[in-house]
């Protein structure tokens, strides 16, 4: 991971503080996660309560437990002082977290009790609704976003998109005959090759 790419993270992360601090509440999404369904009816789009609703790599079952491993490329934040408390505790670690991507700072964070500190409401989404290459969701009719995480280059995360792709088109024809039932996703293996490549160089 270049210095370049972390400092873009965290001119990111910035950026989205000042959105939250003029009062925007906002739904953020990386690039490399598809949408397939509209995921507001998965989120508690008007629970004013609910303050931060994130993706995660994997789900253990527990909406609200802070076992889960987080991950940013996916979240719908509240604007509120204790979101607004949150990113800047989260940006001011920049300094001291050289070489440390921005999503790693945040689970930092998260397990030293800030979000409970800050008395955040965090909600960590279902992988069977928001999936991704880290734990795929098997449920055709109740996916919604698709994020090619756990995967090392951009070449690998495009072509395995792209079978995402022909397999939503292949459910979306089977759908309207009622045969959906042994539809399986493509498998990752261009994302699993990458890390196959990964660990080669550092050998």
């Amino acid at each position: 991971m270049s210095q370049e790419f972390i400092k873009m993270m965290w001119r990111r992360t910035l950026f989205l503080k000042d959105l939250l601090k003029r009062g925007y509440s906002f739904v953020f999404t990386d690039i490399d996660v598809m949408w397939l369904r509209n995921p507001f009816p998965r989120l508690n789009s008007f629970n004013e309560s609910m303050d931060l609703q994130i993706s995660a790599d994997k789900f253990n079952g527990d909406q609200w437990s802070e076992s889960n491993p987080l991950n940013t490329g996916f979240y719908m934040v509240r604007s509120n002082n204790r979101t607004i408390s949150l990113f800047e505790k989260w940006y001011d670690r920049k300094n001291n977290s050289t070489g440390v991507k921005e999503q790693d700072v945040l689970d930092s964070l998260m397990h030293e009790g800030v979000f409970r500190e800050l008395g955040l409401s965090v909600k960590f989404l279902d992988t069977i609704y928001f999936s991704g290459f880290c734990e795929v969701s098997k449920d055709f009719k109740a996916v919604t976003t698709i994020h090619a995480n756990c995967c090392r280059t951009i070449s690998a995360k495009v072509a395995d998109l792209t079978a995402v792709i022909h397999d939503w088109k292949k459910f979306e024809i089977l759908s309207n005959s009622n045969q959906t039932s042994s539809l399986k996703w493509t498998n990752h293996v261009n994302c699993e090759g990458s890390w196959k490549d990964f660990n080669v160089t550092l050998g």
